[in-house]
């Protein structure tokens, strides 16, 4: 008599083994820890394998688990690609996308644009934070997609783009030809050590004139004339614009703009706005289609 794997039972199994453990794979399904670790138990002994390895603190999958796993995600991506289709509920729900607060300008507003005119009943939550705190959310399972602005990729990272950092300021502002030279920046931006190190070493004296958690108000500063601060090329403001200082400032170096895709939970509509991403992060000259 055929028997039948446990779908629920299974994607709990999924889960596990993507984000590493129960804790975070019961967060991820909206069930208790203990529900999943019961889903889990039945699932093995419906197979009579151990599928989980836990002789260490950290759980591993084991060879057998390795064999089901991507057997798993292929019925669980069926599973869901004939429910939605079934019942006239496909391509809803929410996608967290994360992006820096100093990348988001220009290509963000049209991807979310364009997005939400081909998936209307899709969400897309825009977070912003800084590259750091960004991967910490994405290794936690709180973003689907994120950006990072970095000087290297990780292993499960995709690089978009190197771009140069450029100054920035006021339309036609002398910030930048005062000393010591008025610097603007978030703690925690990654482009603050770059300024500062670039500086020294061109022996040119700086201060930090403002310091403040919020973008908002570094931006704001800037406009006014009061400071400068060293970005990715084309990703300015609308009120800032490159400095031309002629030589006088400085290069700060490059920087890469990196994209982690999430792999729980595979599904058309986040490969489409990872696509969408690609497009206008990686290839910025060609024409957003849609």
């Amino acid at each position: 008599m055929p028997r039948n794997l446990d779908l629920t039972a299974l994607r709990s199994f999924v889960a596990v083994a993507d984000m590493g453990g129960v804790t975070k794979a019961a967060g991820l399904l909206n069930l208790t820890q203990s529900a999943v670790s019961m889903q889990l138990k039945r699932l093995e002994e419906s197979l009579g394998v151990a599928l989980l390895d836990r002789t260490s603190r950290t759980i591993g999958v084991t060879p057998q688990g390795e064999q089901l796993l991507g057997y798993g995600r292929r019925m669980i991506a069926m599973n869901d690609e004939v429910f939605s289709q079934m019942t006239d509920q496909a391509y809803e729900g929410v996608l967290v996308l994360g992006v820096p607060h100093d990348i988001i300008y220009p290509g963000v507003p049209r991807i979310l644009q364009i997005f939400t005119a081909e998936y209307p009943r899709m969400r897309v939550q825009l977070l912003s934070s800084w590259t750091a705190r960004l991967k910490e959310l994405f290794a936690d399972g709180q973003c689907d997609i994120i950006l990072t602005t970095e000087d290297h990729v990780d292993p499960n990272g995709e690089t978009l783009v190197t771009k140069p950092m450029v100054w920035y300021g006021a339309p036609g502002g002398s910030a930048w030809q005062r000393r010591p030279l008025p610097l603007a920046s978030e703690p925690h931006c990654q482009f603050r050590k770059s300024m500062m190190k670039a500086l020294d070493r061109a022996g040119l004296p700086w201060e930090m004139a403002v310091d403040s958690e919020s973008t908002r108000t570094v931006e704001a500063v800037v406009a006014a004339d009061l400071a400068v601060f060293a970005q990715i090329e084309g990703t300015n403001a609308p009120q800032l614009e490159e400095v031309n200082h002629n030589g006088a400032l400085p290069a700060v170096g490059e920087k890469l703009i990196n994209m982690y895709v999430s792999d729980v939970a595979q599904s058309t509509v986040k490969d489409h706005l990872a696509q969408l991403v690609r497009r206008s992060y990686g290839a910025p000259k060609l024409a957003l289609t849609g």
